[in-house]
């Protein structure tokens, strides 16, 4: 009999991974990818170390078996459906459950108007290492934020000598826009990636956020922006200045390397805590005679969402 699955916590993990043209499924209690027309049985199969990953990016032509699905489910990992070389979000899987106190939690900080302008303060500190300037609103805050953003695409595009005509593209056909725009297309879809298996690990809503609201990544985009232009910006300028043969998959490699150096995924889960305790709010204790499971499920080494 094998020991039960214990999750590995989010920043002990790799960011990262694509697979393109092949079946995800699980062979021999191992997660493979089956590439040959869907021959299960070959010499050699290309293992996935499942549990050690934050998140699965699956391209087009990319299948996945329901034992696969739900063994990344049991340990944790994010598959995320996305476009031809990552360059838009389809869909995704929830790994583990988000935690009902947690829930309640990011709500009551989001409904209250005085909570949330707390929580977008700190969020505004932490993306730009200054103060926000005092007695504005969120919405004014919002538009200042956007104003900088603007100037740094600008200063981005000036150092590494690429021809910026601003943030522009189609969702519906994205090989009409210019190389600039695809590299950081690409770019954002793997922070995207990265930063929602970060939120769902840590127990959160994606859907709940505080600076972009009524879309169901809301909460990770306003956590990805703490963190865009000290990684995957630069990254995605710098592809684009190079012209590769195939920049999307550049982009992609550089972002890997690029989480791992900023070890980004240490930082992700800390930090959102810190974000929402600016509202210096306690989380609501449990109440007195509550009932607990009827089989409780056994410590694991996994982080808040994850399901033992």
């Amino acid at each position: 009999m094998l020991p039960p699955l214990k999750p590995i916590p989010i920043k002990e993990r790799l960011s990262i991974v694509f697979v393109e043209k092949g079946e995800i499924d699980v062979v021999d209690g191992a997660f493979v990818v089956v590439d040959q027309q869907g021959f299960r049985v070959r010499a050699v199969l290309t293992h996935i170390p499942v549990g050690g990953v934050a998140c699965i990016m699956l391209e087009p032509g990319t299948r996945v078996s329901h034992r696969a699905a739900a063994l990344a489910a049991r340990v944790g990992t994010l598959l995320v459906w996305v476009g031809e070389a990552g360059v838009r979000l389809y869909s995704s899987g929830q790994p583990g459950g988000a935690r009902a106190d947690r829930l309640l939690y990011q709500a009551k900080l989001a409904l209250d108007e005085n909570l949330r302008l707390k929580v977008v303060r700190k969020m505004y500190a932490l993306r730009f290492g200054e103060e926000p300037p005092a007695r504005r609103s969120v919405e004014q805050l919002r538009g200042i934020e956007g104003a900088r953003v603007r100037r740094t695409y600008q200063l981005l595009a000036q150092k590494f000598g690429v021809q910026w005509k601003g943030r522009d593209y189609n969702p519906e056909d994205w090989d009409v826009s210019d190389l600039p725009n695809r590299c950081l297309s690409s770019a954002t879809a793997a922070l995207y990636g990265v930063t929602e298996a970060a939120v769902l690990a840590a127990g959160y809503a994606p859907a709940v956020g505080f600076i972009h609201t009524g879309k169901p990544l809301s909460f990770v985009y306003d956590v990805a922006d703490v963190y865009k232009f000290d990684t995957v910006v630069p990254v995605a300028f710098k592809i684009a200045a190079s012209n590769p043969p195939n920049p999307e998959r550049a982009v992609r490699l550089a972002c890997r390397d690029i989480f791992r150096q900023s070890r980004l995924l240490e930082r992700i889960i800390p930090d959102i805590e810190d974000i929402l305790a600016a509202a210096e709010l306690p989380r609501p204790p449990e109440p007195e005679g509550i009932v607990g499971p009827a089989i409780p499920n056994p410590d694991n080494l996994g982080d808040a969402g994850h399901r033992s």
